[in-house]
């Protein structure tokens, strides 16, 4: 068998990255992506607009043209996609990791459809996989969505919208136009600061002139087939008339898969045990790089500011060699 330099455990635009830092100096490498290249993006909502310009998303130093001031999913797809396809690199689509063991200096990748070995493994599997559950009754019917692509189905349909993230905010609007009639569950006192500058104003006139209904420090209790029940903020328990709720709650790193790999997990938001200088785990020779980084505080690390990971960890594989 084959002992890799560098296997890559996720294709996202940060596994990318890795994969060119890794050719640049002549080391074997293989990425391993469980669905299509840059997957996570691919599941983002259809119309989503970055927060960041397009210059910041570059990886390796290649251009990212945008026809827009803030580039969108597709022009991203293509842009990380048309990479891989170009530079041809060297990575196997649909085939899923499931254990990542070691003996002596070498690693045993075992996933769905072979074994691989290698010298060093970087994990980059980022965050969007498994969504944070709100564990209430009714989360798993049917009408309950934790992922949103488009308005489309939703025209003339009652919708509960819970969050109050970029996620939910253009849930909100976006169906809220197609002619849904949008409730908002939101936990805080405000929409997220964090929501882009300039939607924000807009999900907050919507609010004001009541074209869509907020109910803040609120909680969703219950999901029935036709109707949810929530506590509003002075305890007051209410029922209303529902037909699909996007539960907008946001997403988690597999770390089952962190700790079954040896990673420590810290705190009250599990963050990885890496050095901060090289992305190596407390296993030796075990990276992490991008958002998986973060634990729970999936908003700490994203595409801006984790491009460094790459070379900071092939630099510190070639100083061991």
């Amino acid at each position: 068998m084959e002992i890799l330099d560098v296997l890559i455990i996720g294709g996202g635009p940060i596994g990318l990255n890795c994969a060119l830092e890794a050719r640049k100096y002549n080391l074997s490498y293989l990425i391993i992506e469980k669905g299509t290249i840059v997957n996570s993006l691919y599941n983002y909502p259809l119309y989503m607009r970055f927060f960041s310009t397009a210059d910041k998303l570059e990886i390796d130093g290649i251009p990212f043209i945008s026809t827009a001031p803030k580039p969108g999913r597709q022009e991203a797809l293509e842009y990380y996609q048309g990479i891989a396809r170009q530079r041809d690199l060297n990575i196997h689509l649909y085939e899923k990791v499931e254990k990542v063991s070691k003996d002596n200096k070498i690693f045993t990748i075992e996933t769905t459809k072979g074994i691989y070995a290698a010298r060093n493994v970087i994990i980059s599997t980022g965050f969007y996989d498994i969504p944070n559950l709100m564990n209430i009754p009714g989360e798993h019917l049917p009408k309950v969505k934790h992922y949103y692509t488009e308005p489309y189905p939703y025209a003339r349909q009652k919708i509960v919208v819970v969050g109050s993230s970029n996620s939910a905010v253009d849930a909100a609007l976006e169906t809220y136009r197609k002619g849904a009639e949008v409730t908002m569950i939101i936990r805080h006192d405000e929409i997220s600061p964090s929501v882009k500058y300039w939607v924000k104003p807009d999900i907050e006139n919507r609010i004001a002139e009541g074209s869509i209904t907020a109910h803040f420090r609120a909680e969703l209790l219950e999901i029935k087939e036709h109707s949810v029940v929530f506590k509003d903020k002075d305890g007051k328990i209410s029922e209303i008339e529902n037909d699909f709720v996007l539960a907008m709650t946001g997403y988690l790193p597999n770390f089952d898969f962190l700790k079954d790999s040896g990673i420590e997990l810290q705190g009250e938001c599990l963050n990885p045990v890496y050095h901060p200088e090289t992305m190596e785990t407390n296993v030796p020779d075990l990276y992490l790089a991008g958002v998986v980084c973060g634990g729970k505080d999936t908003h700490l690390w994203f595409i801006e500011n984790s491009r460094i990971h790459a070379e900071m960890i092939i630099r510190n594989i070639l100083a061991k060699r």
